[in-house]
């Protein structure tokens, strides 16, 4: 009776533990970028990210779907695959939209600037 019970606890704290390693397989990629992003969407600055890694990544992780194919590999290691593409893909294009912003307001900034320090006059709004 106690072997049965011994048995069942240690079957369920190995499930558990599959589980939980599973879990960090798939959704630890993801993990550093939580923070990253956080920041760039308060700042409005994505100065210090790098898009070519987000390429890299993309183009990585494409290609091991892709692999699937010829070779069968786990589940699990297709799912952080989409996880990580679609964290890619929106990591990208939130640093698209601040930049164009960014780089919007600058060209504003720099027209409205010329038009005045350049001795030229400066339209009145109606």
């Amino acid at each position: 009776m106690e072997d049965e019970a011994f048995d069942q606890i240690v079957f369920v704290f190995h499930n558990l533990v599959s589980w939980v390693a599973a879990g960090a397989m798939v959704f630890g990629g993801v993990v550093p970028y939580i923070p990253q992003y956080r920041d760039i969407r308060r700042t409005q600055n994505a100065e210090g990210f790098s898009t070519y890694v987000c390429l890299v990544l993309l183009v990585a992780n494409i290609l091991r779907i892709l692999f699937r194919f010829g070779r069968y590999f786990e589940t699990l290691l297709l799912w952080q695959s989409i996880i990580m593409i679609a964290t890619m893909l929106i990591m990208l294009s939130l640093c698209t939209d601040v930049r164009t912003a960014t780089e919007l307001n600058t060209k504003r900034r720099s027209f409205i600037g010329l038009g005045a320090s350049a001795g030229l006059p400066v339209p009145v709004a109606v």
